[in-house]
């Protein structure tokens, strides 16, 4: 594959000398990583005690970071680096960003938008699927000769038909719910602010949107302003026959909070595919069959990293050439 990259690397690292160095934060996609070597001469940023003497070093030629949204960079990264004029991420998320001292010093911050999206909302509705037939603990049941020593598992609930509800219609929650919608499930959601023409019922609150469906879905962004969105009381409108989804960002959910109604049974089950402090995953989620774990894989198809990774690319060539991005989060 030829990436946005590698068919303009001389022209692209002739540039990164005029405008700066670049500096990779963070791993990255393995091709992604050698491509910023080789075609853009970067920098990585080490960890521990190395790293004073490096941005001491090289802080001032920096002008692009590229990151993702599992690393991101912080303010006193930001401080560091006197001439950064961007921060390229390698995602949707960019929750681990300040944005807010980004756009005080004026540094723009890209994304990789609605390239991932179709994905994503594959995962969720295959968490749903999983979650609530327990298709995951039929398949251990099987292998641990289960069926055979105790019978057949205990019956499960059907999908179609179920009401659900989805914080954050954006992108991936319309993507979500159009899919769902073949289900025949009546579908409600919940955003900072009513979306006009929207075929979906609208709730103001988490707490209202989790009070009147079968499945809650989390695809909101992560950062601030969405931590623990999802609370104890947004789990206890939900209920016991309840089942939460969650493919946005642990931050979203009160994690504790999740496991102990998970533990008590004042859930029916959850899908997860991202946690609080990944890659852990609390001990005790571990053994719940009712619990479906994925190691943060919404994106994680070949053809859609290949597309993340050429959209990167492609802020990071605009920027250099002049100096703007293809999909800004700031400007």
């Amino acid at each position: 594959m030829t990436s946005v990259g590698s068919e303009i690397s001389a022209e692209a690292q002739q540039d990164s000398v005029r405008a700066g160095r670049v500096l990779r934060v963070g791993p990255l996609k393995p091709s992604l990583m050698e491509s910023l070597s080789s075609n853009y001469d970067a920098l990585v940023l080490p960890d521990g005690d190395e790293r004073a003497a490096f941005l001491a070093l090289h802080g001032e030629s920096i002008s692009a970071a590229v990151t993702s949204g599992r690393t991101g960079v912080d303010a006193e990264l930001m401080g560091h680096l006197p001439n950064l004029g961007a921060i390229v991420h390698f995602g949707v998320g960019y929750d681990t960003t300040d944005v807010d001292a980004a756009r005080a010093r004026g540094i723009g911050v890209s994304n990789t938008p609605d390239v991932l999206t179709d994905c994503v909302a594959d995962i969720a509705v295959g968490l749903v699927l999983d979650t609530v037939r327990q298709l995951s603990f039929s398949d251990r049941y099987v292998r641990e000769g289960r069926w055979v020593a105790e019978g057949n598992t205990p019956l499960t609930r059907q999908v179609t038909g179920k009401r659900v509800g989805i914080i954050g219609l954006g992108r991936i929650g319309t993507a979500i719910a159009d899919r769902l919608s073949g289900f025949r499930c009546p579908i409600s959601y919940h955003n900072r602010n009513e979306i006009e023409g929207s075929p979906y019922t609208y709730a103001s609150t988490p707490q209202a949107l989790a009070g009147g469906v079968d499945i809650l879905i989390v695809a909101a962004s992560g950062g601030a302003g969405t931590k623990h969105l999802v609370d104890s009381d947004v789990l206890d409108a939900l209920g016991p026959q309840g089942y939460l989804i969650n493919v946005a960002r642990g931050s979203v959910v009160d994690e504790e909070a999740l496991v102990s109604y998970l533990s008590d049974g004042r859930l029916a089950g959850a899908g997860l595919d991202v946690f609080a402090d990944e890659p852990r995953v609390p001990e005790t989620l571990l053994g719940l069959d009712n619990v479906v774990l994925l190691p943060h894989v919404g994106s994680g198809t070949i053809e859609t990293r290949a597309a993340m990774q050429a959209l990167t690319l492609e802020n990071l060539d605009q920027f250099l050439a002049d100096g703007t991005l293809t999909t800004p989060v700031t400007r």
